[in-house]
């Protein structure tokens, strides 16, 4: 009897829990208090952001609201970015137009392909958050439908038989909850990055606009930091390599689509953990929220990969340390004169080494690890091609997609290079084992096809070919003429 005079300032936090869950299944939003959901959430969202999944929530409800709404990510990204409030000044802006420009004219130098048709400029955080964002959602949105499918399936597993009718009739709820859960997740990721990232190209993969080349003051003031490097070598060392980064995927247009479509084949591989994920959801204590929010961004959800992701993750890295290598020779050679361009290479190097902002914020998303090694190795094929051929030769093989290197090319140039130096003197370029069993083979096929021509010739007029080899062996023959 004491129970049932129990108000609500006396529920424990799980039956605090349950009934938010009830209140959620039967549609009945209002009265929900924000402040509420994010202590049981733990997800650390200011109640704004969470008003906002909670008018989601009722649009799901509604029958207006489909799929994963990406605004909320904008929205939690943009308050991580602009969280200091600092933006551009006019000095910093001056200092970075002046490195982009001659960063340009020693890149004239160093490669053939075109500058780019917009200026580069230096942006806030925030607005390289709202110029990147269509990408990461681009890049993500496998993995939101997956980690939405496969909570509903949880929670179907776990909820108790009088809940079992009513999660029955939300399988369009729970995508929208799972999805949202996944776009807050996405936004938080993408505003650490902000913070952290120097410039567009910093990431690898093409976030920026297409033919847009970017600085970020506020951190690449974090960057320089116990270098003990004067600015202005380390403004132009990174101008010319963002300028150079940026050129590349302006001059090769469809290496911008090569690249997002590989990362979007790792990532429909992903499936999420749906073991790691019921046994979470049995011990899940609303009052200690940590360890959800903890699985979520350390990526435990993510099982092991599966062969094919494996696969598609070896071409990925193959097609990243390409572009990373090329980027660093020509950064190299555009910055020779630079005093200190053997100590900021070797800086950016081993950034990426220890695991720089691209590796987090792609490993946290979609449980991609991106590894330095065969970015170097890249680097190294890249200058032999650069020694042999000259720049003009080297940076034709962007072009087109079927004369881009590949993964044996990087193991051992040899071949490519071989090939470019014929073809640079107009001569045929050297075949290799496949080119000759593929010429026997036509070959054979072509052969087959003249005999075949031949006896069918031979039927329609009655008789059958013969040559000198295919006369009868006998010395009896009338006719016969071979000497003796």
């Amino acid at each position: 009897m004491a129970d049932e005079n129990r108000g609500p300032d006396d529920r424990s936090p799980e039956e605090e829990f349950q009934e938010l869950m009830r209140r959620l299944m039967s549609g009945d939003t209002s009265g929900i208090d924000p402040e509420q959901l994010a202590r049981l959430s733990g997800m650390q969202i200011d109640p704004t952001m969470l008003q906002q999944v909670m008018n989601q929530l009722q649009g799901a409800f509604a029958g207006t609201q489909e799929g994963v709404d990406w605004s909320l990510a904008e929205r939690q990204a943009l308050h991580i970015a602009n969280q200091d409030g600092l933006g551009v000044t006019t000095g910093q802006r001056t200092d970075l137009d002046q490195a982009f420009t001659l960063a340009g004219l020693w890149l004239g130098e160093a490669t053939t392909i075109a500058d780019l048709p917009r200026p580069p400029r230096a942006v806030t955080r925030g607005a390289w958050v709202t110029a990147t964002l269509p990408v990461w959602q681009e890049l993500a949105e496998p993995v939101a439908t997956s980690i939405a499918d496969a909570l509903t399936a949880a929670l179907g597993q776990q909820a108790p038989d009088d809940m079992q009718e009513m999660i029955a009739g939300a399988g369009r709820l729970m995508r929208t909850v799972g999805g949202s859960l996944f776009a807050t997740q996405l936004g938080h990721v993408v505003g650490r990055l902000s913070t952290e990232v120097v410039g567009g190209g910093d990431v690898g993969i093409p976030v920026m606009p297409d033919g847009e080349a970017a600085i970020l003051p506020q951190n690449f003031a974090d960057f320089g930091r116990d270098l003990e490097i004067p600015d202005d070598q380390l403004a132009l060392y990174l101008a010319t390599r963002e300028l150079a980064h940026a050129r590349l995927f302006r001059h090769a247009r469809w290496l911008r689509l090569h690249v997002i479509s590989q990362v979007r084949d790792f990532a429909h591989g992903i499936r999420v953990d749906t073991d790691a994920l019921e046994e979470l959801a049995s011990r899940f204590d609303p009052s200690q929220p940590e360890e959800l929010r903890g699985a979520l961004e350390s990526g435990a959800l993510l099982p092991e990969r599966s062969e094919e992701q494996t696969a598609a993750l070896t071409r990925l890295e193959n097609l990243l340390a390409t572009i990373e290598g090329w980027v660093d020779v020509v950064t190299e050679d555009a910055t020779s004169r630079l005093p200190s361009a053997v100590r900021i290479a070797e800086a950016v190097r081993r950034r990426r080494a220890v695991g720089g902002p691209a590796e987090q914020a792609l490993g946290s998303l979609v449980g991609l690890e991106l590894r330095p090694r065969r970015m170097r190795e890249a680097a190294a094929m890249w200058r032999q091609v650069t020694d042999a051929v000259g720049v003009e030769g080297r940076d034709g093989l962007w072009d087109y997609p079927d004369l881009m290197p590949t993964a044996d090319d990087i193991d051992d140039p040899a071949a490519l290079i071989a090939r470019l130096t014929a073809a640079s003197r107009g001569e045929a370029a050297p075949s290799d084992a496949m080119d000759d069993a593929l010429a026997q083979l036509l070959a054979e096929e072509a052969e087959g096809g003249r005999a075949d021509d031949a006896a069918e010739n031979a039927g329609d007029t009655g008789t059958a070919p013969t040559s000198n080899d295919e006369r009868p062996d006998d010395d009896s023959a009338p006719g016969d003429q071979r000497p003796v």
